[in-house]
């Protein structure tokens, strides 16, 4: 998949997930398909300062980690990555229109502050379920679905892999399993 198609289905991933990053966010966001893998999932994003750098960061959820992402012209691209199994806490501080979000990842604490209220609490819900049942995300992720299945046929025909009856008998057996 090309860099630029990948970027047009991490846009149309953040699309259902009615997320709208600001014309801030535009230089991490173009460094997402640099950075996630081609299967990786997003599962919610938030953008905010760094309480540190002061800095306008990415906080992104995947299915697979905690990854916070700074593009600042002077200071080229910093990416921090961390397994779930790695936040040891986050949680969010609500004032009258923003809120902050504290990470405690590897004994050390990340601060984003200027995040919107109802976007923290999304965010650090979404987080807390990924570490409170991180093999449970890993083992789904694992075992695609009929619907998976059925999709890669799709692209083994486009690709010439498989004929159109070797498509039809393999699709009749997927379907078959519903």
């Amino acid at each position: 998949m090309s860099e630029k198609s990948r970027l047009q289905q991490i846009k149309d991933e953040l699309n259902q997930l009615d997320i709208n990053p600001t014309f801030f966010a535009r230089k991490e966001i173009r460094e997402l398909p640099n950075i996630l893998s081609a299967d990786e999932k997003i599962v919610y994003l938030v953008e905010g300062r760094n309480k540190t750098t002061k800095h306008h960061i990415v906080l992104v959820g995947t299915d697979r980690r905690l990854i916070f992402i700074d593009k600042e012209f002077m200071y080229g691209l910093k990416v921090e990555d961390y397994s779930y199994d790695k936040v040891a806490s986050i949680q969010y501080e609500t004032s009258f229109m923003l809120a902050s979000i504290d990470v405690n990842v590897s004994g050390d604490v990340v601060e984003i502050d200027g995040v919107g209220k109802y976007e923290a609490e999304l965010f650090c819900e979404k987080v807390r379920n990924f570490m409170s049942r991180p093999k449970e995300f890993a083992q789904q992720k694992s075992e695609p679905t009929i619907l998976d299945q059925l999709e890669q046929l799709g692209r083994l025909k486009e690709s010439g892999v498989l004929t159109e009856d070797e498509f039809i008998e393999q699709k009749k057996k997927l379907l078959e399993q519903l």
